[in-house]
């Protein structure tokens, strides 16, 4: 029986845990490059011990972007500072994994410790936020986007192929794809901000065309012995929860057949009135759900960050990998605290040496 220091083999990859780091926002690049910042950051989270690193939401356009300090991986120079990022992760001993996307509405907004909200129109630092329809997310974020033309959905899947292509060459091995959380792939998918009448809008086969356009597009260039995943809301937590679930599990059986590998299994964030009940584990019996009725791997976050809920979530096979997010931030050596918390004494991963000998030493010393 699987837990979460077994080992988990996707295509050619395999990595030495159950245990992942879900991709987290930095807010740190300029001009979608990476800095001394990130180095730092994605070397410590690596020598953790996780098995799987994925580099934050990389925009891959410059409209692309939630804010103006967002990883970008349209040029060249993005993708020879994200090379670097790859290295140090394998250096560490985890598998390098980063996630591309395209904000949508939710584009040219402030950093959230400076307001989480739309840029003004008038600042110089902003831009016009595209989408499906000129419909607005709401709260902070009023900016009516521009409903986007054939041509722009054409250009925007061609911008998710060619970053694809720049992240292979920069050294990844695991590719997800951004389509969750209000986005634009999830806009798309969504009642709340799709109101097209053209092939990309109407029901569910409508709605969902773009995002198994990308797939299938990105999916012609990744190699097929390396993993292609996807981040995807499939609940929205309003009054159409069973309808939307049940549209969306339909749609990553499509996901599947078009050369997905996984679906790292989330919430829709495309209304700011959907009531979601935070809660430890909550989205455990969901991607239990779709795990078996697509029958492929899927992982979550959202409140995995309790070693024990991580772990019967893994030997409860409700999902395949745990996504750790903000539990990282707190701790980059979580999974030695995991391994202890569960009484494993010879986890299947190594800490680096200068931090292993003293840790197992003196593990019965509480203080210096």
């Amino acid at each position: 029986m699987a837990d979460l220091f077994s080992s988990f083999k996707l295509k050619d990859i395999t990595l030495k845990n159950r245990i992942a780091v879900a991709p987290m926002c930095q807010y740190q690049a300029t001009d979608g490059l990476t800095n001394e910042w990130h180095q730092v950051h994605y070397t410590s989270l690596a020598r953790g011990g996780a098995g799987l690193v994925v580099v934050e939401a990389t925009a891959v356009s410059p409209e692309g972007r939630i804010t103006p300090k967002c990883l970008g991986l349209w040029n060249d120079e993005q993708a020879q500072g994200l090379a670097k990022i790859a290295s140090a992760i394998k250096n560490a001993g985890a598998v390098a994994g980063i996630q591309i996307g395209h904000a949508g509405r939710k584009a040219s907004a402030h950093i959230p410790w400076e307001g989480d909200d739309h840029i003004a129109h008038d600042d110089p630092q902003g831009w016009q936020p595209i989408s499906p329809s000129a419909t607005a997310f709401g709260a902070n974020l009023s900016t009516i986007p521009t409903a986007m033309t054939i041509e722009d959905i054409e250009r925007v899947q061609a911008d998710f192929v060619t970053a694809a292509q720049r992240a292979l060459a920069a050294g990844f091995e695991w590719l997800e794809l951004h389509f969750a959380h209000g986005y634009l792939a999830q806009s798309f998918f969504s009642t709340y901000a799709n109101q097209r009448t053209d092939e990309y809008g109407g029901n569910a086969e409508g709605r969902g065309r773009f995002l198994l356009e990308t797939v299938a597009a990105v999916r012609a260039v990744w190699p097929q012995h390396l993993p292609l995943t996807a981040r995807f809301g499939v609940i929205e937590f309003d009054h159409k929860d069973e309808e939307i679930l049940c549209e969306s599990i339909d749609l990553v059986k499509q996901f599947k057949q078009a050369g997905l590998d996984m679906l790292n299994v989330s919430i829709c964030f495309s209304t700011p009135t959907a009531n979601i009940p935070w809660s430890p584990a909550f989205l455990a019996p969901i991607a239990a759900r779709v795990r078996q009725e697509v029958g492929f791997p899927v992982a979550t976050s959202w409140g995995m960050d309790n070693p024990v809920h991580a772990n019967s979530a893994i030997e409860d096979e409700q999902m395949d990998l745990v996504m750790i997010g903000k539990a990282f931030l707190a701790n980059p050596h979580w999974p030695y605290q995991a391994a202890q918390t569960l009484k494993i004494t010879r986890p299947s991963w190594v800490l680096p040496a200068p931090y292993a000998h003293w840790l197992e030493r003196y593990s019965t010393v509480k203080a210096d």
